[in-house]
């Protein structure tokens, strides 16, 4: 049987045909690699299938073609969309508390194929989010592949100005940093496009291990990308120039890329601009996406227009900068043609370039590079010999760089055959599948897997049709009489209904608290914040699920590395500790500690992460224990679709319960940190305290038959 092969693209407006590449900052590069690796991908004979799943949207102010739940690529190759958060279109900012809903779905959809993929790909860091929780629960090998990192992202913007308060509101950065380490720790394996990204950027990570990264570099369609002209494409481009540029013929200076800050492309227009040698050899061409109303541009995108903007006013150079505001994608590779049969230079002027597509594209049509000294292009350039590198930063050496690039026409051609040649030996589609392949192959097999799945547990009771999972610690610790009487006899009489436990306690003391409730006898405790996860009136312990989460785990050494943080935490009683949960005390419900152990956890390689609870309770407990996941593993070994189960919670960190594609009941006597969920459509708030809270969330969701 050939490899099924499944890649998560989640953000951006990802279609098989005309990519609205440069559209705003999510739809660029990374849109055409993942694009184009499916369909090399689904081009191999050992390949059956490649499906890559992306995020499924319906809004008028987009296509439609990003509503449909498929859409095929080529023979073998389909894009699944699913639904993820509100339907309209949202940057890749603000998705972060809908992912869990993704990963449910992909779990979902995986689980339901005769065949589970060979291993599951994800590309950046939201992507590595999803991937890295779906492979946990199935045993899936992941692969990761960054693009672009937070780390790297963050420590650039600090150095241009921006405080750690700006460019969180942003940019989200630690939630993508946190991302980005989960998905380093259970992946097997790192693909990156260059050794510097591998040395430099992901060896920033504590979970990233040298061992894991293999540089595979990106392809280029040669059926796309060529020095050869093809009829009637120069007219084509010049028809776009035509209003921007009086002479026409010079020799272009081209960019293409997206307006965002971190392509820098201001900084080009200025060293154009304050060269007066570079404007009476050159055009400036600046191919920078589509665009209709500015006003309708996200912020950054405007911004960098205007600064491009005023730089031409202030520099004059009307009639020598070119911008057009529409292009189709199948003008690309003409438009880099163009600029080569008039002698011209490509320039990338990116503060980062971890990828540099573009410079690959532009080498195939035989257009030399001058490009930022950073990441990708140091690779591209050392291979190619078809260009030279600049500090991009530093306006005079940006200047030089392009002032020397085009004074010897000998050394262009040079460059110009240097790259045509090395893109056909070095930066094929097919030497890039397989070596891909190949990698996957070595390190994708199941005794590498970061994490194996739990096996399914036998249970007595037969699965239930809805399941109602109560808070044992807040909802019903006072309830009252006639309230609990009620919910007894509706939930009596629904016997497809089953009923959990949620605690943080441990079995004994937890059964002790229910049998005070006489309410019906529960099929599943999830207890030590899920660390434990038991059946039956007995509590039988899921002995699968122990040994899936104690992989990893070293319990005394969690202890030995928190102590330092004495005495700001102080151990709970022996009576309060679990084999998998290390709990204590804050002394005080200071501001930060949570993200204080956290970062000490990862910075000792630590598999454990840590809740606040009560914001004077922390919990350690193993990476991959928690309530949520134990109640994604139950559903999984039952086979119950995750939104037939309701889950009542209500302390500070249980926000994570109510994410995902189960149904959320939030009492009325819950944590204030939880009001954040109010929004979420599958997220009920009741009214009522106690059970009188339970039976008005069971009445909402017509949860119970009648």
């Amino acid at each position: 049987m050939g490899y099924y092969l499944l890649h998560l693209h989640l953000h951006g407006l990802f279609r098989g045909h005309d990519l609205e590449l440069g559209r705003d900052a999510d739809t660029g590069g990374q849109t055409t690699y993942v694009l184009e690796l499916a369909r090399g991908l689904a081009a191999r004979p050992e390949v059956d299938r490649v499906d890559v799943v992306t995020r499924l949207i319906q809004d008028k102010r987009v296509s439609a073609d990003y509503a449909q739940a498929h859409e095929p690529l080529a023979d073998g190759a389909s894009i699944v969309r699913f639904p993820c958060g509100p339907r309209r279109y949202l940057r890749k900012e603000l998705l972060w508390p809908y992912l869990d809903e993704m990963a449910d779905a992909v779990t979902a959809h995986i689980a339901a194929q005769p065949q589970r993929p060979n291993w599951i790909h994800a590309h950046y860091a939201d992507a590595g989010y999803v991937g890295a929780l779906v492979s946990q629960r199935l045993g899936i090998p992941l692969v990761f592949t960054g693009h672009s990192l937070g780390r790297e992202k963050q420590r650039r913007l600090l150095e241009g100005g921006l405080t750690h308060e700006q460019i969180e509101q942003t940019y989200a950065i630690g939630r993508r940093i946190d991302a980005e380490e989960r998905a380093l720790a259970q992946a097997s394996l790192v693909i990156t496009s260059t050794q510097q990204e591998a040395q430099q950027q992901y060896a920033r990570y504590n979970r990233f291990e040298a061992e894991q990264a293999c540089v595979v570099p990106p392809g280029v369609d040669a059926q796309r990308f060529h020095p050869v002209a093809m009829p009637g494409e120069a007219s084509d481009v010049e028809a776009l120039m035509e209003p921007f540029l009086r002479e026409p013929n010079k020799s272009p200076l081209l960019t293409i890329c997206r307006a965002v800050r971190r392509k820098n492309v201001p900084a080009l227009v200025e060293a154009y601009g304050r060269s007066a040698l570079l404007q009476e050899r050159h055009n400036l061409v600046l191919v920078l996406g589509c665009r209709e109303d500015p006003r309708s541009l996200e912020k950054q995108q405007r911004d960098q227009f205007q600064q491009i903007f005023e730089l031409v006013d202030r520099f004059d150079l009307y009639g020598k900068v070119a911008y057009p505001k529409h292009h189709r994608g199948e003008q690309i590779p003409a438009i880099y043609r163009w600029a080569a049969q008039r002698c011209g230079i490509f320039v990338n002027p990116a503060l980062t370039e971890p990828f540099g597509l573009t410079l690959l594209e532009a080498a195939a049509c035989g257009l030399p590079l001058v490009s930022t000294d950073d990441g990708g292009p140091r690779d591209i350039l050392q291979r190619c010999s078809n260009g030279q590198l600049a500090d991009v930063t530093d306006l005079d050496v940006l200047q030089q760089a392009l002032e020397e690039a085009g004074a010897d026409l000998d050394r262009w051609r040079s460059w110009r055959d240097n790259g045509i040649e090395a893109i056909s030996r070095n930066f094929s589609w097919d030497a890039h599948v397989c070596s891909y392949l190949g990698e996957g192959d070595r390190r994708c097999t199941p005794g590498v897997v970061a994490a194996s799945p739990a096996q399914p547990v036998k249970v007595e009771a037969p699965p239930v049709q809805r399941l109602l999972l109560l808070d044992l610690d807040v909802c019903l610790q006072s309830a009252q009489p006639a309230g609990l009487e009620d919910l007894r006899r509706r939930l009596a009489a629904d016997p497809q209904c089953g009923i959990g436990m949620l605690s943080g306690r441990h079995f004994a003391s937890a059964r002790l608290r229910f049998a005070e409730l006489h309410l019906p006898e529960p099929q599943v405790w999830i207890l030590e914040a899920g660390a434990d996860l038991r059946f039956g009136a007995e509590g039988r312990p899921d002995v699968s699920w122990h040994q899936h989460i104690a992989q990893g785990w070293q319990r005394k050494r969690v202890e030995q590395v928190l102590e330092g943080l004495s005495p700001r935490l102080s151990l709970q009683p022996e009576l309060n500790q679990g084999s998998y949960k290390v709990s204590y005390t804050l002394e005080a419900p200071t501001a930060g500690v949570l993200e204080m152990v956290r970062q000490r956890l990862r910075q000792h390689r630590l598999e454990a992460r840590a809740h606040l609870f009560h914001h004077w309770f922390l919990d350690v407990l193993p990476m991959r224990a928690s309530k949520a996941d134990a109640i994604r593993h139950l559903c999984l070994n039952w086979g119950l679709p995750l939104d037939q189960v309701l889950v009542v919670a209500a302390q500070q960190g249980d926000a994570e319960l109510l994410n995902g594609s189960s149904l959320g009941l939030v009492a009325s006597e819950h944590d204030h940190s939880l009001d954040q969920l109010r929004r979420r459509p599958k997220v009920f708030f009741a009214s009522r305290p106690q059970a009188w809270g339970v039976l008005e969330g069971l009445d909402h969701y017509r949860f119970l038959s009648r």
